[in-house]
């Protein structure tokens, strides 16, 4: 545990001056009494409940501790439940994409299809932003901030190359971190050069029992694509672990699939879009694959979506927690003492 405010808790000696001073009160009273008639009977009377009269005070006393406390802004690491549902879109950025069969370009249409599609989402859905071509990048981490996300879809920069595969393969080490899951690692194998000692130290992938291909309903993958394999992990393979993990993969396939594009002959394959196969990846992992790039076209995805109920380890503040057990300190001894001495005392 730490405090935001700590410099309130050399407040806490102070209240140590409440008891001498509930004591001084006491003996004050008492030199002060008046005298009975019947003393006796007073003092059997008041015998009962001599232990009762302290109780409110220590109460408030406790209800001051605590309240002093929260003004200190205690922040705790707690397990808490929580209902975690997360997007993860993969979305193609290679040079390809600057044509303009799709008006105004398919990038420009699949960006803003994107961005459509985050305003329709629910705001308690998290979505990271994974981008590929040549290989693959985390540009936003899964996030409920949608403003960074658009910022991040905004920044796009086109790059050579298409690798559908390592965009799976990347979006599926973001949603499950503890498995090992090194793009790296499958793309270049012993060959990967550069690798620090970090990477070298890294135990396998963790071993996996297959699921039921999209029986994980708290996450789920979209893939906005507008070609073909270049390079990287083949995508079928990284189609089959979104499959084993039972994460759905949604496809939206944009441009023509003849490659009819009017940039020259020779261009034609290049910009074909691999229908086919894009096809099997969301067959293979139980999702969808759409021809288009519209908002409409992926709004049905989250409606598939459900919730997995988590406890996850969490920074929360307890200020609330604890002004609201001082503030039911404090009504009890307040109710105490009207229902014991009629008054608060």
């Amino acid at each position: 545990m730490f405090f935001l405010w700590p410099q309130y808790l050399w407040l806490m000696p102070a209240l140590a001056l409440l008891p001498v001073l509930y004591v001084w009160l006491l003996r004050r009273r008492r030199k002060a009494a008046v005298r009975f008639s019947s003393l006796g009977a007073i003092r059997a009377a008041a015998a009962g409940r001599n232990w009762r009269r302290h109780v409110p005070p220590a109460l408030l006393l406790l209800a001051c501790s605590v309240l002093l406390l929260a003004a200190a802004r205690p922040v705790a690491r707690v397990p808490l439940p929580w209902a975690r549902s997360t997007i993860m879109l993969a979305m193609d950025v290679s040079l390809s994409m600057s044509v303009s069969d799709v008006k105004p370009t398919r990038l420009a249409a699949a960006q803003e299809a994107a961005k459509s599609f985050l305003r329709d989402l629910p705001q308690q859905i998290e979505v990271g932003l994974v981008t590929f071509a040549g290989s693959s990048q985390v540009a936003q981490r899964a996030t409920l901030d949608r403003a960074s996300l658009v910022a991040a879809i905004d920044a796009f920069q086109m790059q050579y190359g298409t690798a559908v595969g390592n965009a799976i393969v990347q979006c599926l080490a973001e949603l499950f971190p503890d498995q090992g899951i090194d793009v790296g690692e499958m793309t270049f194998g012993s060959k990967r050069q550069g690798r620090s000692l970090d990477d070298k130290a890294k135990p396998p992938p963790k071993q996996i029992t297959p699921v039921a291909p999209g029986s994980y309903n708290s996450a789920a993958i979209i893939l906005l694509s507008d070609g073909r394999r270049t390079t990287g992990v083949d995508t079928l393979e990284a189609a089959k672990m979104a499959a084993d993990r039972g994460v759905r993969v949604y496809v939206v396939g944009l441009g023509t699939a003849d490659g009819a594009v009017p940039m020259g002959e020779y261009m034609s394959i290049y910009l074909q879009l691999d229908e086919p196969t894009l096809r099997e990846v969301a067959r293979m992992t139980g999702g969808e694959y759409h021809h288009a790039g519209t908002a409409e076209s992926l709004r049905s995805v989250y409606e598939n979506l459900g919730s997995r109920l988590e406890v996850l380890t969490r920074e929360t503040e307890l200020t609330g927690l604890l002004a609201l057990v001082s503030a039911m300190l404090a009504l009890a001894a307040a109710g105490l003492s009207v229902l014991w001495f009629g008054r608060v005392t």
